[in-house]
């Protein structure tokens, strides 16, 4: 079952990384059709978060037609985002990984390297346009 973490430094509104995590599950294909995500009452047990917040969350993923509510049931996943790329997945996080680790031996910590990925994917998307 998907696991939400929220990051309260980040600037993203707290649904919106509710949406982000459930979009990211479906296009990497964690989550898939017919997956349940954890109910209301699951995710404010776990990340300590007001429940009106994901019934918004969950509100938006269904107006998108991602989920569907059934009451009494719980929210269930109706799409799936993967695309042909999936296959290409396994390697790609592999390079990454070790890539990663190559970061953190040459002292990088967790927030340098997440500014050092974000930049470069800005800048390379930049470049490509």
């Amino acid at each position: 079952m998907m696991e939400f973490h929220l990051d309260g430094r980040s600037g993203v509104a707290p649904y919106m990384q509710l949406i982000q995590q459930v979009r990211q599950a479906l296009r990497l294909g964690l989550l898939v059709e017919g997956d349940r995500l954890p109910t209301v009452k699951e995710v404010v047990a776990k990340v300590a978060i007001n429940p009106n917040t994901v019934f918004k969350a969950y509100r938006e993923l269904e107006h998108q037609g991602l989920v569907t509510a059934r009451p009494g049931v719980g929210t269930f996943v109706t799409r799936t985002l993967t695309d042909q790329s999936l296959a290409a997945h396994g390697s790609l996080r592999a390079e990454l990984r070790a890539w990663l680790d190559k970061a953190r031996a040459a002292g990088l910590d967790g927030e340098s390297i997440e500014a050092l990925i974000a930049t470069t994917v800005r800048t390379s998307i930049e470049e490509s346009t």
